[in-house]
């Protein structure tokens, strides 16, 4: 597989390493070492799939062109559009011209994130009642600095979108109707510290800050037959997944605790994945599309930047 990377900023430059001899070109309009300034100078002939790691306003401009021009596609999360339509036709495109368009989530491969959805699947915990999961990292001035991730829904759309997927990833769709619980700008114009929520099949709470000092990852699952629980991740490690095993009446559950220390597996588990799914033309715009929806909702009934 011939492959592009458009955009070299952080992420663009995982994949780059990632990809290795498979990349072909570099394309970024304001990084000197890049071959190209422009995807629409790339000879159509040199690449099969592009890894688009752009700012958001131009990512779906990018794979229109790309899609249209029968070219597999692996771009950064979000995936958002101002209408789902034109993720519907993002999607028509992928279909009718036999091509891959995956939005990437790199921590469906996180090895708890597996074991957990491993251990739903088994229905080992009967009813599971609530699902908690909190995403922080200390990049708040970060983010304030640049010059396009400081606006819009802030944080909400940026690690929101993350546990949104995750949720999707451990459950389908059972829940679809979320409501933005809590938002604050604390230290950037957009939010940067947000819960929102969900009272679906599993109550569901997502909360998220850019203003988490020491990054980390916290999940809990409450169920009828006990409770799993996820620290942090393989990036931050260590990484830590126990599972309880509820005694009845009452009292001390039997525990099993796995903990990780490794190396961050998750982008070269992706992108084997993006090539599998290149070989069978099979992409993931559905999730990108209730994902879409649920923004679109919440941007109209909520006030961002102000505490609700």
């Amino acid at each position: 597989m011939k492959v592009i990377v458009v955009g070299l900023g952080i992420q663009g430059k995982k994949r780059l390493a990632i990809a290795r001899n498979d990349c072909v070109a570099t394309v970024d309009p304001y990084q000197t070492g890049a071959n190209y300034q422009s995807i629409f100078d790339v000879p159509l002939s040199s690449y099969d799939a592009a890894l688009v790691c752009t700012p958001d306003e131009c990512k779906i401009e990018l794979l229109k062109y790309l899609l249209q021009n029968k070219k597999h596609v692996l771009v950064e999360k979000p995936l958002f559009a101002a209408s789902q339509k034109e993720l519907e036709d993002l999607r028509s495109l992928s279909i009718s011209n036999g091509i891959t368009c995956y939005t990437a989530y790199n921590h469906r491969f996180e090895p708890h994130f597996i074991r957990m959805k491993k251990l739903i699947e088994s229905r080992t915990l009967g009813r599971i009642y609530k699902c908690r999961m909190f995403y922080g990292n200390g990049t708040a001035k970060e983010v304030y600095e640049s010059a396009w991730r400081d606006k819009g829904f802030g944080i909400i759309t940026d690690l929101g979108s993350h546990l949104l997927d995750t949720f999707f990833y451990w459950f389908g769709n059972k829940n679809t109707g979320f409501t933005l619980k809590d938002s604050h700008s604390f230290e950037n114009r957009s939010p940067d510290h947000a819960v929102m929520s969900s009272d679906g099949e599993v109550i569901v709470d997502l909360e998220m800050s850019f203003l988490s000092w020491r990054n980390h990852f916290t999940c809990d699952l409450f169920a009828e037959n006990g409770s799993a629980h996820i620290e942090s991740l393989c990036k931050w490690g260590p990484s830590k997944f126990i599972f309880r095993k509820r005694k009845l009446p009452s009292g001390r559950p039997d525990e099993e605790a796995v903990t990780l220390i490794q190396a961050d597996p998750t982008w070269e588990a992706e992108y084997k994945h993006f090539l599998y799914l290149c070989e069978k033309s099979e992409s993931n715009i559905d999730t990108d599309l209730q994902i879409n929806e649920i923004f679109q909702n919440l941007q109209k009934t909520a006030l961002v930047g102000e505490t609700l």
